[in-house]
């Protein structure tokens, strides 16, 4: 089937306006391409600093230059239960290199940090900023100019961003991810958001939560519910930077070893073929990025994307901004509810039919791009395949040709909604990010007097003193990328859902951020010009009314006199400790929300 034609336009326009940036970055590339600026280029000085760590056989094998040498760029470490998985990975890639005649070595390692550990403490103002240092530090692991082919290993919120971003500046080689995937199901979603609220509302105590924090993550593997780190599994595989069905397969199972092996041995066919038509660079095209949009908006994924597919797609020379999101999102049915936008959790998903229905079906009603290429070649039809074992071996299957579970997963003929899971808002406080998935209709246009907090201990503060029982907007301004690395907030979430179903319209408006945990309350994240940089966000006073409207895009403040007033600079000096003040240039440089929040492009 033809794509469809509102998704055609908005291709052709975001081709239109990156006409000069790509065909430069392509033309980058190719000329690096050509010039096969790899090992052949190295000294005899360069090869023997290069493999001395190596066995005989690896060194005699790089030295001659004929069999690849792939590149393992890691984000490994324990603390993250995602990553734990790829402790014994390279140990593993090495293996399978030498059965698929290549070589694997650690090019670098990158660093992980985990958000969930740093919720509400400040070194999350260290998260955003940590995209652009896992995509300077992908660089630098690659910039030996060893290795014809890069195998990625990362999960996370930032670092899928991170890695992606730094392979695209290696554009010539042959990149693919492999991912470790989610831990098994252990409580319900909705059994540890019930806890959470019960914290909150002082029911419980902290033994309780923790007890209850710990049955829900409580193993290797990627949280089930679908943030960011899910999100970021689901881009990749529509994007076709990793194998189909490979997304959500659990640790330490005989299938996942056996799709790690496939990996490597498709990139090393890849690189057999000396095409710069599989070369990474020729992957991530205007259409696959229109794929990768289309597919957040059709699984209600993380808002954070709004961020980093900007920003990656930068990276390639391609312009997008949230206009393009926003008018996709007209078109793109919503398809799933996964946490925090139904109970199941990525799991469920996965065994409902997961990414090989999703892509089917999208496919199926003109509402993705086939003709793109993948690490498999032309065409994504290949990615409504499914993996399975038959005698111990890889085989592959068609995929589900319906839902198994139509509360979770359901066709575009049927979708949970008929526009996509996130919206933008506009208005004379700014542009704007919405995630819709989670936030039943009814709540989706509030109009209340704004309370303005300068954190979100502040509001916490005032809902455990009996001050919050109204409705009102909630305005936490002064928590965008500038000012302090822009945060997310959710500390905010159990307190506000709370007051939402005590029967109170409450909304959230902020120059910060939520991610792929946003939860039922509307809230308006991302806005744009943030109040560092004189957004009239940092104009709104308390009492003033605002409009916060998912149901027709409208961001306002209804306060005649806004208009007249001075946003009053906040300090961000004492913004030191935990490494924080290292980063204080780079809030000087880095861009607006709506351009990627960087500091490197």
């Amino acid at each position: 089937m033809s794509v469809h034609s509102e998704i055609q336009r908005i291709t052709d326009r975001i081709i239109a306006k990156s006409a000069s940036t790509r065909s430069a970055y392509v033309a980058q590339m190719k000329q690096q391409f050509e010039q096969d600026s790899t090992r052949s280029g190295l000294h005899c000085g360069n090869l023997a600093h290069a493999f001395a760590g190596c066995s005989p056989t690896d060194k005699s094998a790089i030295s001659e230059g004929k069999i690849p040498n792939l590149g393992i760029i890691t984000a490994y470490n324990d603390m993250l239960s995602a990553h734990k998985p790829f402790e014994h990975f390279p140990e593993m890639i090495r293996e399978f290199a030498q059965k698929h005649n290549a070589v694997a070595q650690v090019a670098g390692a990158v660093p992980a940090m985990c958000d969930g550990v740093t919720q509400g403490q400040v070194g999350m103002e260290l998260s955003l900023y940590s995209r652009d240092v896992i995509a300077l530090s992908t660089t630098i692991g690659l910039s030996h100019n060893m290795f014809e082919g890069v195998i990625n290993l990362g999960i996370c919120d930032k670092i899928v961003p991170g890695l992606l971003i730094g392979n695209l500046k290696f554009g010539n080689l042959y990149s693919l991810f492999m991912p470790g995937g989610p831990m098994e199901s252990g409580i319900s979603n909705e059994e540890k958001a019930q806890i959470r609220r019960d914290y909150a509302e002082g029911k419980i105590d902290r033994a309780t939560l923790l007890k209850g924090e710990s049955d829900s993550y409580h193993s290797p593997g990627t949280c089930t519910f679908y943030g960011t780190a899910n999100s970021n599994q689901m881009l990749m595989e529509i994007m076709g930077l990793q194998l189909p069905g490979s997304s959500f397969v659990n640790p330490g199972t005989e299938l996942r070893t056996l799709l790690n092996e496939e990996a490597v041995k498709v990139l090393v066919e890849m690189i057999g073929e000396k095409s710069f038509s599989r070369t990474i660079s020729q992957i991530v095209s205007e259409k696959t990025i229109v794929n990768a949009v289309i597919g957040l908006l059709a699984t209600g994924g993380s808002t954070n994307h709004t961020l980093h597919l900007i920003a990656i797609a930068k990276a390639a020379g391609i312009i997008i901004d949230w206009t393009d999101f926003s008018e996709l999102s007209k078109v793109v049915p919503l398809l799933t509810r996964v946490y925090p936008n139904g109970a199941a959790d990525i799991n469920h998903f996965h065994a409902s039919g997961g990414m090989g229905f999703v892509i089917h079906t999208l496919l199926e009603n003109g509402l993705l791009h086939e003709d793109v290429n993948t690490i498999l070649g032309k065409g994504l039809s290949r990615y409504t395949s499914e993996p399975k074992i038959n005698d111990h071996k890889l085989i592959w299957t068609d995929g589900a040709k319906t839902s198994l579970n139509e509360s979770i997963l359901r066709p575009v003929d049927n979708p949970f909604s008929p526009v996509g899971g996130i919206t933008m808002l506009e208005g004379n406080i700014g542009r704007s990010v919405l995630k819709t998935s989670a936030v039943a209709p009814e709540n989706y246009i509030t109009e209340a007097p704004a309370i303005v907090f300068n954190e979100q201990e502040d509001l916490i503060a005032a809902f455990k003193n009996d001050e919050l029982n109204k409705d009102f907007v909630a305005v936490l301004p002064f928590q965008g990328p500038r000012q302090n690395g822009m945060p997310e907030l959710h500390q905010l979430t159990p307190t506000l859902t709370i007051l939402q179903k005590r029967g109170y319209r409450v909304a959230l408006v902020t120059d910060g951020r939520m991610s792929g945990a946003s939860g039922k309350v509307p809230s308006a994240i991302h806005v744009t010009p943030e109040a560092r940089s004189g957004g009239a966000i940092g104009k709104i006073r308390t009492g003033d009314l605002i409009c916060v409207d998912a149901k027709n895009g409208i961001l306002e403040c209804k306060e005649s006199t806004m208009s007249d007033r001075t946003v009053e600079i906040k300090d961000n000096s004492q913004s030191v400790g935990a490494g924080r003040e290292l980063f204080s240039s780079l809030r000087q440089i880095i861009s607006s929300s709506e351009e990627g929040a960087s500091f490197i492009l």
